[in-house]
């Protein structure tokens, strides 16, 4: 349901803004506001995004200021990631690790 409600009116501003009606920062500003819900990460999930950014798990890990038996322990499916890792994951994935650097 939440989902759908955004869709509708972030659609419906952009509309506005192609019309004239709404600026481009107002613009920004709703598109920012309309954040997506964080998704839950699969052990292999996790191992797939790794290995595409072509990162260790040493590497992940320094990234997202962990430790790399954290990562382990989360491609295993021993542990998930929570909180602002779920989030730096989440980022990676939608917009390249050049989002975090």
């Amino acid at each position: 349901m939440r989902k759908s409600i955004i869709d509708s009116i972030t659609n419906t501003v952009h509309d506005l803004n192609k019309s004239g009606l709404v600026d481009d920062i107002t613009m920004k500003n709703i598109d920012n506001l309309c954040i997506p819900e964080v998704q839950e990460y699969s052990p292999q999930k996790i191992a797939s995004i790794r290995k595409k950014l072509s990162l260790s798990q040493a590497a992940l890990a320094s990234i997202f200021n962990i430790s790399p038996s954290t990562v382990q322990k989360w491609e295993q499916g021993n542990k998930k990631p929570a909180g602002a890792s779920k989030k730096l994951l989440d980022i990676i994935e939608r917009k390249g690790l050049e989002a975090l650097i």
